[in-house]
């Protein structure tokens, strides 16, 4: 159960994260306003109080791992809101980190 807990903070801690850069790079690239760059600021004010909701105690473990979630979400986030399309190589980065964030989060460490 902790596994799924895990999991599911990561992916809720990834969504106000890349959310809250994406409306920010909206206000500022895109032109459209305070409101969003607000709207930014706030999701990535809350993305740093998920983290901490994370099982593991150890800062340095959980935001490292957290950036295989980063760099993954963040080509979902593109080709959902921006019609980004990742080639074979993002895919295989994204993959590869996945796989390191599995190992520094999940790997049995005999505790």
């Amino acid at each position: 159960m902790l596994l799924l807990r895990s999991v599911a903070l990561f992916i809720v801690a990834a969504f106000f994260e890349i959310g809250g850069a994406w409306l920010i790079w909206q206000g500022v690239r895109d032109s459209r306003g305070w409101v969003w760059i607000g709207g930014g600021v706030i999701a990535l004010g809350i993305y740093g109080f998920v983290a901490t909701l994370q099982p593991e105690g150890q800062f340095g473990r959980i935001l490292a791992a957290y950036g295989g979630i980063f760099v993954a979400g963040s080509i979902i986030w593109g080709m959902v809101a921006d019609g980004y399309r990742p080639d074979r190589w993002d895919v295989t980065g994204a993959l590869i980190c996945l796989a390191g964030m599995a190992v520094i989060m999940y790997a049995p460490r005999g505790r």
